[in-house]
């Protein structure tokens, strides 16, 4: 079947490609205005014209059916008689209660904050500083701490776009000799509950900022973990929660620039137990051209966050700067794998 798509493609001209590159994110847009419309909970229960949902929504019903028109042709609506339209397990997907959180991703990925710092790329390539803040007046992070609806969106968000990992994670890699994982900037602890509904020993102690943890709570409960989870606040650039035998950093390294993530794992060294062990989830990049969506990503980290991806090669270098001996890089069934170190 791989076979058989690359020789698909290698009979597109080469231009044809490249503009099919560039019209493709089209879709998003179109996405994007389906999750505002709340178009997938308007036909949860039955198929509907645009006739039909214009004026609930309050919108132009000829324009609404194009777009609906649009939505069927990329498999996320169905056409049916009587220019209605049904769901279809795509549409499902993009339902307000819907698992996965899609709808939250693509109102926060294709939404005007990650879109103004995408279409200011090439300042990022250029200079090498965020275009997030060059759009905004502020880094990332400190935008979601000052708007706290969009903090709640990208906190969705994070579990929409990396939903495949952390029961990839907790099935790849051993948890159940730790007696306390400490998950730190873990969200509202995705990565963590994963793990403790997998090995019922550990403890843990997810360590985030304050604004998140309202969030986390009402999550973890979610999750059935909350009794087995202590929840702290702080900042992990001044000190982490001390005397772990386990610390989970998930999807935090890429965010931050070298000096800034050194500081970070200085802080776990200095709080975890002797024999701890500091666990990474990231995607680790693969060397060579081979495709990988974490070198897409890793563009978007340096406009968005100013973090970066990392090959394997280039997290031994950092960890050991960081006082740390990179031990292994374990594969998961998802783009994410889990690179565990020890105190050097």
């Amino acid at each position: 079947m791989q076979s058989d798509l690359q020789a698909a493609t290698r009979d597109v001209p080469a231009h044809v490609q490249v503009v099919q590159m560039v019209t493709v994110g089209w879709v998003s847009k179109f996405l994007h205005a389906a999750a505002t419309l709340k178009l997938a909970d308007q036909l949860a229960n039955a198929p509907k014209s645009a006739a039909e949902l214009a004026d609930p929504i309050h919108v132009h019903a000829p324009s609404l059916h194009r777009l609906m028109r649009t939505l069927a042709a990329v498999g996320i609506l169905a056409e049916q008689p009587g220019q209605r339209f049904a769901l279809t397990a795509l549409g499902e997907a993009l339902k307000t209660d819907a698992p996965g959180a899609a709808r939250a991703t693509v109102l926060t990925l294709s939404g005007h904050e990650f879109e103004s710092a995408l279409d200011r790329v090439l300042y990022s390539v250029e200079t090498g500083k965020t275009s997030f803040e060059k759009a905004y007046g502020m880094p990332l992070f400190d935008y979601l701490a000052q708007n706290p609806e969009f903090a709640s969106l990208f906190n969705e968000t994070m579990i929409g776009f990396h939903g495949q990992e952390p029961p990839a994670v907790a099935a790849a890699y051993d948890f159940s000799n730790f007696k306390t994982i400490v998950d730190v900037g873990g969200g509202t602890g995705n990565m963590l509950a994963a793990i403790l509904n997998r090995y019922p020993a550990p403890l843990g102690v997810l360590f985030e900022l304050p604004h998140v943890t309202s969030d986390a709570l009402v999550f973890l409960k979610a999750k059935g973990v909350s009794e087995r989870v202590t929840v702290e606040t702080g900042n992990f650039f001044e000190g982490v929660p001390q005397g772990g035998d386990a610390y989970l950093l998930s999807h935090i390294i890429h965010d931050w620039d070298e000096d800034r993530c050194l500081a970070i794992l200085g802080n776990v060294r200095k709080a975890m137990n002797a024999t701890g062990r500091l666990l990474i989830v990231e995607m680790v990049l693969p060397e060579g051209d081979m495709p990988h969506p974490g070198k897409l990503l890793d563009i978007a980290m340096l406009a968005i966050a100013g973090g970066q991806e990392r090959t394997e090669a280039e997290y031994k270098k950092l960890l050991s700067k960081a006082g740390f001996r990179l031990t292994r890089v374990v594969p998961t069934n998802s783009a994410a794998s889990l690179v565990e170190a020890v105190q050097a």
